[in-house]
């Protein structure tokens, strides 16, 4: 992963109410979640949930799958992950005992 890559993802993620709503599509899994239950779920407004999603999409840690009428998005764990890998590259200095202990990744 590039670091022009990770830089925008974190940015994505550097707001709060953007960190809501990728951390809740974190606890949906591969089911996803649609704007509707979003929206119930944290309180905000569907326009400003609509910005935030499209932000999320943007940086490339989530993607929208159109289910009939209904949109559905879900994290793109491969994304995190590879942010993830970026930023414990190196783990000091490459020890091997410390790279097995960090071994961190998003899954469901």
């Amino acid at each position: 992963m590039e670091e022009k890559q990770v830089v925008k993802a974190l940015g994505a993620l550097a707001q709060p109410s953007r960190l809501q709503v990728f951390r809740s599509l974190v606890l949906a899994g591969q089911a996803g979640a649609s704007p509707g239950l979003l929206s119930e779920t944290l309180g905000h407004p569907n326009a400003t949930l609509s910005f935030h999603l499209k932000e999320l999409m943007g940086a490339g840690l989530i993607t929208q799958e159109r289910n009939g009428r209904h949109l559905i998005y879900r994290v793109a764990f491969e994304q995190m992950n590879g942010v993830l890998a970026y930023l414990t590259q190196n783990c000091c200095q490459g020890a091997q005992d410390c790279l097995e202990s960090s071994a961190l990744s998003f899954s469901c």
